[in-house]
């Protein structure tokens, strides 16, 4: 089958979980007893494991063994809206046969490095999509408690005209609605832009190395939980070199974190811009080669 979906994992049971991810984007109405068709617990037996799916309520086996990832943001989101958590628990038999079985629906793992003890390393995973693929869109209705909430507004609506208007006009006025920003994925956005800059681009280049992907990645999260947010992605230089050098440099650095939202993790373009502006703003302008103004600074703009 051709490829659709690669796994870039830090360690082999985070690339597992990734799998399951990507299975969940490939097939967005699966259900928990469709995963377990196309993942069964034959899979991975040399741990003792049970299962490899839960119900995420569950936290563990009969055992209350705390043995599957359990995190909002590890957890698998069915069909139905039922949340099941993934067996953490992989050797590297296990994780073999799953790499391979993946391959049957288009699903490829890259290769990570071995560490000097044990077999990966502790880290995330990202999701790159190959030859084209797009993901499906999920088209959610409207959840029964809105529906509930809207009837007992209409309710309530029906006994105000009927009981609450005896003989007088009521005059009201309009009060004005003030929308004020999540203030917690303001605080991620700012979080995830430390991090970014932490992993640092090659003097000189606009390629991002593979903890800024990383990095993009829990980005990418938070804009799919917030659909209406947007992002203005601006790069920076220190003064340091040509200033032409620097602000073309600048722009391509912005470019590159945003082609990377769009292309490998499906975010869509009219929710991103960027631009460039080379040393012109100066986080340290007392040091204007310092550390600090080389950076790329995410910009809430809706």
């Amino acid at each position: 089958m051709v490829s659709k979906v690669k796994v870039h994992g830090k360690a082999q049971n985070r690339t597992a979980l990734g799998i399951m991810h990507a299975y969940m984007v490939m097939y967005p109405h699966a259900k928990m007893e469709d995963l377990q068709k196309a993942f069964p617990d034959s899979l991975n037996p040399d741990s003792g494991v049970k299962k490899n799916f839960v119900k995420a309520g569950e936290k563990g086996t009969d055992a209350n063994w705390n043995g599957f990832f359990q995190k909002d943001d590890e957890l698998l989101t069915m069909g139905n809206n039922q949340k099941v958590a993934v067996v953490s628990m992989w050797t590297k038999p296990s994780f073999q046969r799953l790499v391979e079985h993946a391959k049957g629906y288009g699903i490829e793992v890259a290769s990570f490095e071995e560490a000097e003890k044990g077999f990966g390393k502790k880290g995330g995973f990202w999701l790159e999509y190959l030859n084209g693929y797009v993901p499906p869109v999920v088209k959610k209705g409207i959840p029964w408690w809105v529906w509930a909430l809207i009837g007992l507004l209409a309710l309530l609506l029906i006994f105000f005209l009927l009981f609450g208007r005896k003989g007088k006009e009521v005059v009201k006025e309009v009060e004005k609605v003030v929308v004020v920003h999540d203030t917690l994925y303001l605080q991620q956005i700012e979080e995830i832009e430390k991090n970014f800059n932490a992993a640092e681009f090659v003097s000189g280049k606009a390629d991002l190395s593979e903890s800024a992907k990383f990095v993009l990645h829990d980005l990418a999260k938070v804009l799919n939980k917030n659909p209406e947010l947007k992002l203005k992605l601006e790069g920076h230089t220190s003064a340091e070199g040509d200033a032409a050098f620097n602000q073309n440099l600048s722009v391509a650095r912005a470019k590159a974190a945003v082609d990377f939202l769009i292309n490998n993790e499906g975010i869509d373009a009219s929710r991103l811009e960027y631009t460039g502006y080379g040393f012109q703003k100066l986080k340290n302008p007392d040091n204007p080669n310092a550390p600090e103004n080389r950076r790329t600074e995410f910009i809430v703009i809706e």
